[in-house]
């Protein structure tokens, strides 16, 4: 368990999310990077990426019934974004929170968008767990954090990032969803980097992207392949 300054902090940010845990120690994890030790928030992470898709997924759904999936995927994919949830974080205050690895803290990843999105969703998952996976307190928490971003999302206007530009490409196109593989992760264990590449049919040359982060990786690649289609236009 934290020690009392920590204890402290942690309460003040059950607070702000407007959560109280049962089980402290599930909230300390969830903050946890692996740079600090064997306990850590990914496999939370995992976990809470899955209950907040599917949140933000059932709310679109109700809120905009007459509007078609690619309307639905492109709000989605705007408020779950990485730089979306970071926002969030920082809203929270959660960086000041987040246990780190000497390497991390050296390197600024408290202030780092994906070490920041990551926690998150490991908070997520972790009120999940300590409610006894109650997923309506869970949603109702959730969608109390994207109040203000649900109330002004326009399903009209252009938020695609460029996974899901990719994919609406395709689609159009009737072609199969693209596939994204890691290929490489180089750097210390603190300052990972990873290079992802992205694979679609009918096109023979390889796409890859780099980012601190799988997710900003895959971003990265998404948009070097619409460069292509762009220019092969």
């Amino acid at each position: 368990m934290a020690a009392t300054k920590n204890i402290f902090a942690l309460h003040q940010l059950e607070i702000t999310i407007g959560y109280a845990f049962q089980n402290l120690s599930l909230l300390e994890q969830a903050l946890t990077h692996r740079s600090f030790g064997p306990v850590h928030n990914e496999r939370l992470e995992f976990l809470g990426d899955s209950i907040l898709g599917m949140v933000i997924a059932k709310k679109l759904y109700a809120m905009f019934p007459h509007n078609p999936e690619g309307d639905l995927t492109r709000m989605r994919s705007s408020l779950v974004r990485e730089t979306t949830l970071a926002e969030l974080a920082r809203e929270f205050g959660l960086g000041n929170c987040l246990r780190l690895g000497p390497g991390e803290l050296k390197t600024g990843g408290a202030r780092r968008d994906s070490l920041l999105a990551d926690a998150v969703e490991s908070v997520i998952a972790a009120m999940y767990l300590d409610s006894g996976e109650e997923f309506d307190t869970v949603r109702q928490i959730v969608l109390s954090w994207f109040h203000s971003r649900l109330k002004t999302i326009n399903p009209k206007v252009n938020q695609k990032d460029p996974k899901s530009s990719l994919q609406e490409l395709l689609q159009s196109q009737h072609k199969p969803l693209p596939q994204y593989k890691v290929v490489n992760i180089s750097g210390t264990d603190n300052d990972q980097v990873f290079t992802v590449e992205v694979c679609v049919e009918g096109v023979s040359e390889k796409f890859s992207g780099k980012g601190s982060s799988k997710r900003r990786a895959e971003q990265v690649a998404a948009q070097h392949l619409l460069d292509f289609f762009a220019v092969k236009k």
